[in-house]
This record gives C-alpha cells, structure tokens and sequence, in this order.
C-alpha cells in the first residue's frame, strides 16, 4: 500500500511515522484492493488531530478523531475505519468487479465535482437577529443600524460526483464518516444528496420535476 504521513503544527517524529503505517496496513487483511492512503496528523488548540483516508479501488474509507495523545488519535481514527469494513466487507468485495469499477471511471469523467464550503459563524450573529425579532413588528424608524457581521468562510473542498446507486451512496458516505454526501444517482440519472438524521435515520434530497399543467388546469 502506498503511504503519505504528512506533519501540521508540529515536527516530524520517526515514531509516529512507523506507528501510524503499521495501524493503516492492518486493513489489508480486510481488503482485497488497498490502493493508498493518507494519513494527516495536526496539532490545534492542545489536541492531537488524526486524519486517515484510505482508497480501496473506487471506494473512499476515513477516519477522523481528535485526543490528547497522538498515539490514541491514530488507534480511535483507524477503530472507526475498521468498523466500517467489518460492516462492508462483503458489500466491498462484490463492488470490486473489474467491468464496473472501468464503467464508474468512465462515467466519472463525464460527471463534475460539487464545491463544499465551511463556514463560520460570528459568535454575535445570532444574538443580534433574536433581539430584531420582536422589533420587525414595530413600526419602521429612520435610524442607522450597524452591518451585520457576515459568516467567514474556512475551507472549500472540491469533491467528485460518482455514479452510484441509494444504498451504495449511503454506504459511501458511512465509509468516508461523513453527515452528508453528494452523488450522481444512476436510477433517476440526477444529482442527490443521502445525509443522516437526528433520529439515526437517512434520509435522500433529489430534484422533482414540476408536472406539466394540464389544459383544464388552464
């Protein structure tokens, strides 16, 4: 398996390096096809950040979890990724076809990539539109209020569109520990979102069509 360590907020350790590599090659006994992975270990606000994604043919595994020690950041991240193959091992193993892997690359390079952007939030803002609330009812005033703080944007990632299908979606997303995840769904052939709700259930957003008016409605 190819393997990239790559250091933020701290110096490099020989240790750390060693240890992470020997906690990603355990999955190869889970995995027929362990192409690569990336491992970024971060230091910020005095907690040890491990961020693990690794690339089994067409699918994407990721482990992220956060400690006071490196060493448990890397175990709690790799925990999460082995959790997720044991779940899917057999589902990953029957989606290693050769014929559809070279079809979902294909049809990869059709589809585009969606942008995800995070933001944040100004800690005031919400303060500031409850305390408007109740003033909206009153009668308008000529005084000058003060721009509202804006949300500032912290990072923007780009992500590919695959072709996939409801339950593979879900399980895509399971896969990478995310909340949410875009697609391309290959039934209804348009763009759609799987996210997980509060209640541990799942749920899709795809476009509707509006029906067409009919000439009575007219």
């Amino acid at each position: 398996m190819q393997m990239n360590i790559t250091f933020r907020q701290f110096g490099t350790s020989d240790s750390l390096k060693e240890y992470a590599r020997e906690k990603v090659e355990r999955v190869n006994r889970l995995l027929d096809r362990a192409g690569e992975a990336h491992v970024v270990l971060s230091l910020e606000r005095h907690l040890h950040h491990a961020d693990i994604t690794i690339h089994s043919g067409s699918w994407v595994l990721r482990g992220r979890e956060k400690s006071e020690d490196m060493y448990a950041s890397i175990d709690l991240a790799m925990d999460k990724i082995e959790r997720q193959l044991r779940r899917y091992k057999d589902k990953l193993k029957s989606h290693h076809g050769k014929e559809r892997v070279h079809h979902r690359q294909d049809l990869m390079k059709e589809l585009g990539r969606v942008r995800h952007a995070v933001f944040e939030m100004p800690e005031d803002l919400d303060a500031q539109q409850e305390q408007r609330a109740p003033e909206a009812a009153a009668p308008a005033q000529a005084t000058t209020e003060a721009a509202e703080p804006t949300p500032r944007m912290l990072r923007t990632t780009h992500l590919t569109v695959k072709p996939l299908k409801v339950d593979e979606a879900v399980m895509q997303m399971n896969l990478m520990d995310n909340d949410f995840y875009v697609f391309h769904n290959v039934d209804s052939n348009s763009m759609c979102v799987v996210y997980r709700r509060k209640d541990g259930q799942y749920g899709l957003i795809e476009p509707h069509a509006p029906e067409p008016t009919s000439a009575a409605a007219r």
